[in-house]
């Protein structure tokens, strides 16, 4: 396995810069693993193909606005903070830009001197450790300082916050979006429960570990940084009942199929708790209970394309982007998404 086996030609205008509307107005591309077969359908035709006794899995992380832009106080120079984990009350790891800059000891001021973070120290993936200090509850700040962390390929203003999130987003702590969520409305989710399929709510706050590139020839090599996940026992007991009574399992987004094959055993059974994972799924990768998928289309060399190769094999995802491309489908956190079967 190579680098370059998950590599293939984008169009730039195919990177979609805004989310359609209504939500569930978006593409879905239907692929069966065993079959090979690939329809071309709207999201909004989901309900056509699960069944009653199904369950959607879906991650209910909410997107902190985790984009900080403030400046040094020594010089004033810009900096820029974004948060990807809490690692105690007042303590981060982070991305800083520029770099550089961010020596131990250096002070950050944000807002006027309502949060100030001091670099104490660089971690092994080129970010920094910050604490911050301020007064109040630091959630409040940064809904009043922060801004939505979107991805660098998404140029377009976001006229809604909101529309970054899903609509059952609750657990505040991501860096990121689980981008295939967005696509349901509370209509098509309640189309879904009335025909029998049943959602269960897990938590991964989506962090480096998923938007991190692979920058070594030998994917093999790569490694994932850690993401904080949790399962409580409803979920667990929900999704277990569903495995025993020959229900599928739908997850909804890759950040929901690392929670489970992480929280599983060998058998498929899911325990319920929380703690950190840095699974890395690609192709060769045994799965212990997911065999169904909701997701966006990914970036080239993405762990995210490997992945979805891993559930449903290199050359059928492979041959489902080319076709994806020819038909313009929407590319990326805004764009189309694909139901694997």
């Amino acid at each position: 396995m190579r680098l370059e086996d998950f590599d293939y030609d984008l169009p730039k205008e195919l990177i979609a810069q805004t989310p359609v509307e209504p939500r569930d107005a978006s593409r879905l591309m239907v692929v069966e693993r065993k079959s090979g077969a690939i329809q071309h359908r709207y999201f909004r035709d989901l309900p056509e193909f699960l069944r009653p006794g199904d369950a959607l899995v879906v991650n209910d992380t909410r997107v902190m606005p985790a984009r900080l832009l403030g400046h040094r106080e020594k010089t004033g120079g810009a900096m820029e903070v974004l948060l990807l984990k809490r690692l105690s009350r007042d303590r981060w790891e982070t991305l800083v830009k520029p770099g550089k800059k961010a020596r131990p000891g250096e002070r950050i001021i944000f807002g006027d001197g309502l949060l100030v973070g001091t670099v104490v120290e660089p971690t092994d993936f080129g970010g920094r450790v910050i604490d911050f200090t301020y007064e109040g509850v630091f959630e409040n700040l940064l809904d009043r300082l922060g801004q939505m962390p979107l991805p660098p390929y998404i140029h377009a203003q976001l006229s809604d916050p909101e529309r970054y999130q899903t609509v059952y987003a609750r657990e505040w702590g991501s860096a990121a979006a689980p981008t295939a969520g967005p696509h349901f409305t509370p209509e098509l989710l309640e189309r879904l429960k009335a025909q029998g399929v049943e959602i269960h709510k897990i938590t991964l706050h989506v962090g480096l570990g998923t938007f991190r590139p692979v920058e070594v020839e030998d994917p093999t090599q790569h490694k994932m940084h850690s993401e904080f996940y949790s399962v409580s026992p409803e979920a667990a007991e929900g999704i277990n009942a569903v495995r025993r009574r020959g229900g599928r399992l739908v997850t909804v987004g890759t950040t929901s199929v690392r929670t489970l094959e992480t929280a599983s055993q060998p058998d498929g059974t899911v325990v319920p708790g929380s703690g950190w994972t840095d699974i890395f799924i690609y192709p060769g990768y045994r799965f212990k209970v997911v065999d169904s998928l909701i997701t966006n289309f990914h970036l080239p060399k993405s762990t995210l394309l490997m992945l979805v190769s891993a559930l449903a094999g290199r050359e059928l995802i492979m041959k489902a982007y080319r076709e994806a491309v020819e038909m313009r489908y929407r590319f990326f956190s805004f764009g189309d998404a694909m139901l694997i079967l």
